[in-house]
């Protein structure tokens, strides 16, 4: 039996870390301040280049088209970035949903 069950649709969407991006938590890690999210992107939504200075990311799309350097990426794919490291611009073509995992506090620089 899974010690934590989480069902996405009693989740409620709450305002991401830029304007056009929600964020349903489906779990918190306590020990960490990891986070897993749906991730929500309205469509035409470019979100800067950042970084995450306390966690790694890990980003699933789930569904839509997202771009990053001029390159669409749609369903399916999978992105890493490292603690620390630039990534971005990410553009929504379209309403893009995904799921990520912060392994560490969500925070933004």
């Amino acid at each position: 039996m899974f010690h934590y069950v989480s069902l996405a649709d009693g989740q409620s969407w709450q305002r991401g870390p830029y304007a056009g991006v929600e964020l349903k938590v489906l779990h918190r890690n306590e020990a960490t301040g990891g986070v897993t999210v749906l991730r929500k992107f309205l469509a035409g939504v470019t979100v800067p280049a950042h970084t995450h200075p306390l966690a790694n990311e890990t980003a699933y799309v789930l569904s839509g088209e997202w771009e990053e350097s001029g390159v669409p990426y749609g369903a399916g794919t999978c992105f890493f970035a490292p603690r620390g490291e630039p990534h971005g611009p990410h553009v929504a073509r379209t309403e893009v949903l995904s799921l990520t995992i912060f392994d560490g506090p969500l925070t933004v620089a």
